[in-house]
């Protein structure tokens, strides 16, 4: 059994929130078929270029709304676990060291991937190895190779080996999202909501009194989106983290939020909506 997660990362510095991570987890049994169907789609909407969420545009939104319908189809039938973490932007970290300033993105990437699926709880029968894609890591060769490293060596830690997770060097590589369908949804769901919480669907260009028309047509995606969440989760609050589960009940949920908030933080008020 393996674990294919795509992970994808978006706006690290937003008015109101920041730092957003984004994956979806597809199990190996299933993998072939939620790949050729998504590619399908893209086939039968005539979408052969990739698909992302700043080419979102009017001309586009039915096709990308399609796409994300079955997308989200597969979420509804627990075929497809997505999880999004992000961080409210007035809550700056306090009492940071100069190392972990300096490695912010992938200490927090590192977060995102030890705990936003609730791994440890997949209660598996057998081994399962993870394969992980990440979309081209925007840091630097040494530092991006050091945090693939520290991914690899969670299958060292005793939560991980409890449940029978494993990690090949091999199957921890970077992508890109040109040739991945999955990734490419991950990244428009990540985007919608990282839009939609820095509120910028109320964005005017420079001396108009109208928004322009991607805007508006971003904002008609993002609705859509949400819709399909209110699906699984009537009344779903994209700010926050999802509902109060037992630790375990993390693995089980299909889709879920997860405001990551320091151990130490200061306020910064003019950030707050």
């Amino acid at each position: 059994m393996e674990y294919f997660i795509y992970c994808d990362e978006s706006i690290s510095n937003g008015r109101y929130f920041s730092d957003f991570y984004g994956g979806a987890l597809v199990k190996s049994s299933d993998y072939f078929h939620v790949n050729q169907t998504l590619l399908q789609k893209k086939e039968e909407l005539n979408l052969h270029q990739e698909i992302k969420w700043t080419k979102v545009t009017a001309n586009y939104l039915e096709k990308y709304k399609e796409m994300i319908s079955t997308f989200f189809e597969f979420i509804e039938e627990e075929r497809v676990k997505v999880r999004i973490m992000f961080r409210q932007t007035a809550q700056v970290p306090s009492n940071l060291s100069k190392e972990q300033k300096d490695k912010g993105f992938h200490l927090l990437y590192y977060q995102f991937i030890k705990y936003a699926f609730g791994l440890v709880h997949s209660t598996a029968e057998e081994d399962v190895y993870l394969r992980l894609f990440f979309d081209k890591l925007p840091d630097n060769k040494i530092k991006n190779e050091q945090f693939l490293n520290y991914i690899f060596g969670l299958q060292s830690l005793q939560s991980f080996s409890n449940a029978k997770l494993k990690i090949r060097r091999s199957d921890i590589v970077e992508i890109d999202s040109h040739n991945h369908v999955i990734l490419q949804l991950v990244d428009i769901v990540l985007g919608a909501m990282a839009f939609r919480l820095n509120d910028l669907h109320r964005v005017k260009p420079p001396g108009q009194r109208n928004r322009g028309n991607r805007t508006i047509a971003k904002e008609k995606l993002y609705k859509h989106i949400y819709k399909h969440i209110t699906r699984i989760y009537p009344r779903f609050n994209i700010g926050t983290t999802t509902g109060k589960f037992p630790r375990e009940k993390i693995w089980t949920l299909p889709y879920r939020h997860w405001k990551f908030t320091p151990k130490e933080f200061t306020v910064d008020e003019s950030r707050y909506k």
